[in-house]
């Protein structure tokens, strides 16, 4: 298709998701559970790297489900179609994003669709880790942006705690006789939240009020270069071996070495964090992005240490943006794995900071396998 074919591309619609009240550091353990019974070792350093106070879950402290994956990123997708203006009947395409569905087959998308109660439609389900928001996004802008829709949905859901309770590591190698949790396993316990986000795209904005022009989205893997940072499916010793999938070993003795488990090469974060800033110093250096021209910058991580690790490195460079255009809401929300990205730009289009004419720039670097995404837009 020629260029001068393709159609631009607006967020018209921005919608959020978040079980339950917010949940203080002091009550977080309760939710998730304590491993054979005692306090975890690593909670409280990882709260205060992290830098979170408020958090949401969708589990009870007894451990009972208020939620699914799926009802909470259908509720934020609704959220985003009536910021839009518009109803689920509209909608022509939906692309989603999650670490993890309810079920193992089918996709997230089927389950989604499902819970939209929505007529048949085009859907995509983009499982990965963080950076699937910005997947899931790209599907829905080239489906616009091509002529295929003319209203898409980009929905992104997390329930993460569910992994965190204590029978998935009760009984396995990642737990000492003392019952302590091997410290790559029990630090992501307090490092993840629940909640989904979502956004509608078209190819006008909306008659009234702020929409997003998005002028390209653009996705890097550097999974040949690295094994599994955070994963859950195989040991530590095997992850970089596909055939030590759990699959092969069957759910019981693959519960048994941990490979059920979501775990963190913390080492490995280290330096996977240095070749994100190189793929967003290539950009720099193509004049894809232009430092000086970037009015606000939504960047997704995970603790408020890794920000200053990310700023201490980019200060070196020409590629630094200044602190004070960084919107966060990492503080009263955590780190929401895929739907992070969304729940920030609500709240960031909700903070009245957007002007028209300005330049917002969104970053998903995700440890998985190492990837980074960004997504430039202009507010209209």
């Amino acid at each position: 298709m020629s260029p001068s074919m393709l159609r631009d591309v607006y967020i018209t619609g921005i919608g959020s998701f978040l079980p339950g009240p917010p949940i203080g550091v002091e009550a977080m353990e309760d939710h998730i559970g304590r491993i054979a019974g005692r306090s975890s070792a690593v909670g409280r350093r990882a709260l205060r790297w992290n830098g979170v106070e408020t958090r949401h879950y969708a589990l009870t402290p007894e451990g009972q489900p208020l939620h699914s994956n799926a009802s909470m990123t259908a509720a934020a997708a609704l959220a985003a179609l009536e910021d839009a203006g518009l109803s689920v009947v509209d909608l022509g395409f939906l692309s989603t994003a999650t670490t993890q569905g309810d079920f193992i087959v089918p996709g997230h998308a089927s389950a989604v669709h499902a819970e939209l109660g929505a007529p048949p439609i085009e859907i995509a389900s983009y499982q990965s880790v963080c950076a699937s928001a910005l997947m899931a996004a790209k599907g829905a802008w080239l489906q616009v942006r091509a002529g295929e829709a003319d209203i898409a949905a980009a929905a992104a859901g997390e329930f993460s705690s569910r992994w965190f309770r204590p029978e998935f590591y009760e009984g396995t190698s990642l737990v000492d006789a003392k019952g302590r949790a091997r410290v790559e396993a029990d630090f992501l316990r307090f490092t993840l939240s629940d909640g989904a986000g979502a956004v509608v795209v078209e190819p006008k904005p909306k008659p009234d009020g702020l929409s997003l022009k998005v002028e390209w989205i653009d996705l890097t893997s550097l999974a040949g270069r690295f094994d599994p940072c955070m994963w859950a499916g195989s040991t530590f010793a095997d992850r970089s071996d596909m055939k030590s999938a759990w699959s092969h070993a069957g759910p019981v003795a693959a519960h048994a070495s941990g490979s059920i488990a979501l775990v963190q090469d913390f080492e490995l974060l280290k330096i996977v964090i240095r070749a994100w800033i190189g793929v967003w110093l290539e950009k720099v250096d193509q004049g894809r992005i232009v430092p000086d021209q970037v009015d606000h910058l939504l960047c997704h991580y995970s603790a408020r240490s890794l920000r200053e690790e990310i700023v201490s490195i980019l200060k070196s460079t020409a590629a630094m943006i200044p602190e004070e255009k960084w919107f966060s809401n990492l503080p009263t929300v955590g780190n929401i794995g895929a739907a992070s990205i969304w729940v920030m730009l609500d709240a960031f289009m909700r903070s009245g900071r957007a002007k028209r004419g300005e330049k917002v720039l969104l970053i998903v670097p995700e440890s998985g396998r190492a990837m980074v995404g960004f997504m430039m837009c202009e507010v209209v």
